[in-house]
């Protein structure tokens, strides 16, 4: 009998995860299946409860529930009970365990595109939504010193500081005063929806003031690459989309579920020609 995974969303079918990870099983000869689920926020709990029973080993949880099903797992790791959002489950022996490899997700594709050691660098993160949550409460984890957070509502970044259990220095900007401070950045990450299509002629803000050394990230996959990158670009900034980010989570959780490293450049590259890059 196949060994059951999957990811569960509302809606679910452009999913590109299945593909991503049903070939990582073929590849690796391992007798596995990943199923995306559509459940909707009112058949949540007892869809977990009918995946224990049915035997699903671990699944990926993507919106509307990262949040919601925190407390319908049995154990959380202690980053994802920081960061408040789940996107991967792992079954240990019957329970069933909540982690957020998005953060770690991108840390790894940030040291696989750029470079190892980026704790020093002065990073700032525009917006302050669940993504920025992951990728701040993650680069803090991992000793990152100083990270500045601009957002249109300085409250929504505020409160991201404020419940940060791990040691950072962090100041709060808007969007203008991040704008007119842009030069004293060397890593800059969007993780706002602004600019993913079909809204691709938007930017948060101009990046008049961006140095030549920086390392811009937008974590949009789609177009890939948005106006805040090939801004960025023409600035003379390296820059970096979200594919990566994307591929490195879904491995993370391949790796849990199996304890086998995917082929990351063949994950990659199934995305890649989903996406028609």
């Amino acid at each position: 009998m196949k060994r059951l995974f999957g990811v569960i969303g509302d809606p679910i079918s452009h999913s590109m995860s299945p593909m991503m990870h049903n070939d990582a099983f073929k590849n690796l000869k391992i007798d596995g299946y990943y199923q995306p689920f559509r459940i909707t926020p009112e058949d949540l709990a007892t869809a977990i409860k009918g995946m224990k029973v049915i035997g699903i080993e671990g699944f990926n949880v993507t919106i509307p529930h990262k949040t919601s099903i925190l407390p319908l797992v049995d154990r959380l790791d202690p980053l994802a009970k920081a960061i408040g959002a789940v996107n991967t489950v792992v079954r240990d022996g019957n329970d069933y365990v909540g982690y957020n490899s998005d953060g770690l997700g991108f840390i790894r594709s940030l040291q696989e595109r750029w470079k190892k050691d980026f704790k020093n660098e002065k990073t700032l993160i525009i917006g302050a939504g669940g993504a920025a949550k992951a990728i701040y409460y993650s680069l803090a984890s991992v000793g990152v010193k100083k990270i500045d957070i601009c957002n249109r509502t300085t409250a929504r970044a505020q409160g991201l500081v404020d419940h940060c259990p791990f040691k950072c220095e962090t100041n709060i900007l808007d969007f203008p005063q991040a704008r007119q401070n842009l030069g004293a950045y060397t890593l800059v990450i969007q993780t706002t929806s602004i600019g993913m299509s079909p809204n691709i002629n938007e930017i948060p803000f101009s990046l008049e003031n961006m140095l030549p050394n920086t390392h811009a990230v937008d974590i949009i996959y789609n177009p890939l690459e948005t106006k805040f990158l090939t801004e960025a670009r023409q600035k003379g900034a390296t820059t970096q989309n979200g594919i990566g980010m994307f591929v490195h989570q879904g491995a993370i959780a391949f790796e849990k579920w199996t304890g086998i490293k995917p082929d990351i450049i063949r994950m990659e590259n199934i995305v890649m020609q989903h996406l028609g890059g």
